[in-house]
């Protein structure tokens, strides 16, 4: 009877060990459910209410340090920085600088249209070439065949190509004050709609769990 309360012991003991090894490895807690969108959205909606405040330099300035900062809060909660995010703050700081510095508003108006059209290129490049970017981008989360994932960056390259088209005629047929509607709320609300209609086609390469 001691032996096997002995041996009860050890097993428990080894249980509670490899538990918390495993607790270890794992890392950092997951962050708050709030903490990613705060920080993908956080610079776009300080660029609105700087915009409200004190019009469209102190909106690109406020954006020029917003963006940067958002991405130290990435590191820290979310414990990475996206490569894209490297390369849309070239893109903010070239482009916000430029606006600021010839006080000319078409700069920062057309960083949008620059960022999509940079990351449509992009892919279509490694689409001809075949390379698959969104797939080695995504593939942890979706198992898809290599067609699916053809399919999918051909989307986004429609998608891409489109709102910077759809960027370019607004901001050059329509007040600077609809252009910033477009650009905090009405960019949003189109990547939304992209994604919802993706959803049917996606769904059967979800992994079940």
């Amino acid at each position: 009877m001691t032996d096997k309360k002995a041996t009860d012991a050890a097993v428990g003991q080894q249980s509670s060990e490899s538990t918390m090894e495993s607790t270890v490895e794992s890392g950092t807690p997951k962050p708050a459910a709030w903490i990613k969108p705060t920080i993908e959205f956080g610079s776009l909606i300080s660029f609105f209410v700087a915009f409200q405040i004190g019009g469209i330099y102190a909106a690109t300035g406020t954006f020029m340090v917003a963006h940067p900062l958002s991405m130290l809060a990435a590191k820290k909660w979310l414990g990475h920085i996206a490569k894209v995010q490297w390369f849309t703050l070239v893109v903010v700081i070239v482009m916000g600088g430029l606006t600021l510095w010839l006080q000319d508003e078409t700069f920062v108006k057309m960083k949008l249209t620059v960022i999509n059209g940079a990351f449509a290129s992009v892919l279509l490049f490694g689409l001809l070439t075949g390379r698959l970017f969104i797939k080695h981008l995504m593939e942890s989360a979706l198992e898809m065949p290599d067609a699916g994932w053809r399919m999918m960056t051909r989307n986004f390259i429609g998608f891409l190509v489109t709102m910077a088209v759809v960027n370019e005629l607004i901001w050059r047929n329509f007040s600077t004050e609809l252009w910033v509607n477009f650009k905090t709320f009405g960019y949003m609300g189109a990547m939304l709609v992209f994604m919802i209609a993706q959803a049917p086609f996606l769904a059967k390469y979800l992994p079940e769990e």
